[in-house]
């Protein structure tokens, strides 16, 4: 699977496989299969550096209470600065308003 475009529709099946998902048992039952612990580890604690941001903890005291790289942290910022707006939206639902 070396195509760009077969990547690309991988890409949006797997999107659409999420949207699928109809509660939070099925959602971590499927990144559970689908992806290895230090990925899982991985992608939550971007999500907390986010959190962490949006709340305006500084890059010193996030990298202390999550053990993420300064490195990290820089690319959460620009993502949530700069990027697709991903963050944004997820962190701007009802759910996760509190976090």
């Amino acid at each position: 699977m070396h195509d760009s475009e077969d990547l690309d529709k991988y890409k949006k099946r797997l999107i659409k496989a999420v949207l699928a998902l109809e509660n939070e048992h099925e959602c971590s039952a499927f990144f559970d299969d689908l992806c290895t612990i230090n990925e899982i580890n991985a992608m939550a604690q971007r999500f907390a550096v986010a959190v962490m941001l949006r709340n305006g903890e500084t890059f010193s005291n996030i990298a202390d209470l999550t053990g993420a790289s300064t490195a990290t942290i820089s690319r959460v910022n620009r993502a949530l600065k700069y990027g697709a707006g991903g963050y944004a939206a997820v962190l701007s639902k009802p759910d996760c308003a509190g976090l």
